[in-house]
């Protein structure tokens, strides 16, 4: 049998151009957009590059279209929420990009650190990064000095924008125009008139909150009433974070002010808000809009935060730091007070006989046991109750001579005790005409040499000037603590009002609003000081 030969086809040899031209169609090209905000005029900006890499991509026989990646609505100072741009960064690093178009530097970055560390990882995987409008190709071996410089160039534009922008903000806060978040702010919504509008049916689980953190619930109290009470949330759940609850509690426009500029950004490219505490200056607005609580509510709220946040530890024992924690349990744990060292008393469960017995002692007692400490006695807790509320009814029953009381304590308090015979404006206008008087005796002075000659005016001056401050300072004092004399009266006032004239049953809440402390004198004797400054020794 003959062999049959194989049949060979001779394939042409390509030029030089021929082999270059099918490298080259193997290139996979990508485009990178990006807009900083979703204005009108940019959005057309936006489509138009979207528009223009795709025709220009598509229509160069080299190239394979590996995606166009756009931001939009989004800064280029950080790749914090550039979802794109990370996207096509993954993209690249599978090796399924070889070229990456951009406008120019800018819509890459606008930080030189990310600009140049992501073109340094991009070169490092062999794919080129082409910048149009500076004409730089970041495989050059020059090319890193231009992208430095242009960045350089683009994150200082960005600062100087942000500049014009917070100036602008504090601007039209120190106007008093306020900028008001809706989304995450509770029982409001933006009304026609572009005030917050109060939500009624949300603006009645605010008041709770703020009745009941008077009451002396904790803010898990509040929670675990919100959600059995099914109130809805800012989340659209029934589900309330401790957070939220704290935020409602603390911030001014529940009593219709708003403060601005309470936390700032340090800098465009971090983009880190901080807490301003004193920092800058911040910008009250008061009756800006209606209030969903009274500002005597608000601001009884703020000062129970601040009385639980300083509530110091019993011992050293038990609170090594000395800061306590505050306990809204039982109302007597803050204040039944050991009457021979000072210290708070604890409730304490003893079992005698197969039988619990709950008792409240003197924690130094339980502490270091007769150490500090060494007659204080053990009281059991239904009979101190029931003193207790002996001692409330036997001052509910005349409640009018309570108030004619608290109101003649009050005037007392609020007597004026400062030795000046000038008033707050006539101290004023002194401190005003004493200023200029300096001010003369410095020019007619003249250099240092000069002042000698003066000296004993100087020092006159200076003398009456430090007097009149010390009593400007003790009269502004003085006329805070009448304000909380004030306050504590009619809030102690209006409790009494609401209650019943005989108190049957014991009650944490009712107790917390009446009483201020309860000493023990001894196991027979109980001084029980109620808020407004009554106080009544009763026997138990």
């Amino acid at each position: 049998m003959n062999d049959i030969a194989p049949k060979i086809i001779t394939i042409p040899a390509k030029n030089k151009d021929e082999l270059a031209q099918e490298r080259q169609r193997q290139l996979r090209v990508a485009a990178y957009c990006r807009v900083s905000t979703d204005d009108a005029e940019q959005l057309t900006s936006y489509n138009a590059q979207k528009a223009y890499y795709t025709e220009k991509i598509m229509t160069n026989p080299g190239w394979t279209m590996a995606g166009i990646f756009a931001d939009e609505g989004i800064t280029g100072t950080s790749d914090r929420k550039r979802d794109q741009f990370m996207e096509m960064i993954r993209q690249c690093k599978k090796k399924k990009i070889d070229i990456i178009l951009v406008k120019s530097i800018s819509r890459f970055a606008r930080n030189t650190v990310d600009c140049l560390k992501y073109t340094r990882a991009l070169r490092a995987l062999g794919i080129s990064v082409q910048f149009e409008k500076e004409n730089i190709n970041s495989l050059d071996s020059d090319s890193e000095f231009f992208i430095t410089l242009y960045g350089a160039f683009a994150q200082s534009e960005s600062e100087s924008i942000s500049a014009n922008v917070r100036w602008g903000k504090r601007q039209a806060m120190r106007e008093g125009k306020a900028i008001i978040q809706y989304k995450w702010l509770y029982a409001y919504r933006r009304g026609e008139d572009d005030l917050p509008e109060i939500i009624p049916e949300q603006a009645e689980f605010v008041r709770l909150m703020y009745q009941r953190f008077l009451a002396g619930d904790s803010l898990r109290q509040i929670k675990e009433e919100l959600e059995r009470l099914q109130a809805p949330a800012l989340s659209g759940t029934n589900i309330w974070a401790l957070s939220a609850i704290r935020s409602i509690l603390t911030n001014e426009k529940y009593c219709g002010d708003v403060l601005m500029q309470k936390s700032f950004i340090t800098d465009c490219i971090s983009k880190k808000a901080i807490k301003n505490i004193g920092q800058l200056p911040m910008y009250l607005v008061q009756n800006h809009h209606e209030g969903i609580v009274d500002r005597k509510t608000f601001d009884a709220v703020q000062a129970e935060f601040a009385r639980r946040n300083a509530k110091k530890g019993a011992t050293q024992k038990t609170a090594p730091t000395g800061t306590g924690k505050y306990s809204s349990k039982f109302a007597l744990t803050e204040r039944l007070i050991c009457g021979e060292c000072g210290t708070p008393y604890r409730r304490c469960t003893w079992m005698q006989n197969g039988k619990k017995r709950i008792v409240w002692r003197c924690i130094n007692r339980l502490d270091y046991g007769k150490k500090y400490c060494h007659d204080s006695p053990t009281l059991d807790e239904a009979p101190l109750q029931q003193a207790i509320l002996g001692a409330i009814n036997s001052k509910m029953s005349d409640k009018e001579s309570i108030v004619c009381q608290l109101s003649a304590a009050a005037k007392f308090e609020m007597a004026p005790t400062t030795d000046s015979m000038l008033s707050l404006s006539e101290i004023e206008q002194r401190l005003e005409s004493l200023g200029s008087t300096f001010q003369r005796l410095m020019q007619k002075a003249g250099d240092p040499s000069g002042m000698s000659a003066y000296e004993e005016q100087f020092r006159a001056v200076a003398t009456e000037m430090s007097e009149l401050k010390a009593q400007k300072a003790a009269m502004q004092a003085q006329l805070t603590q009448n304000a909380q004399a004030a306050e504590r009266v009619a809030m102690f006032t209006e409790s009494l009002q609401s209650l019943s004239p005989h108190l049957t049953a014991w009650d944490e809440s009712t107790i917390r609003q009446l009483v201020n402390t309860v000493r023990v004198l001894s196991e027979s004797k109980i001084l029980v000081a109620l808020k407004g400054g009554v106080e009544v020794e009763q026997s138990i």
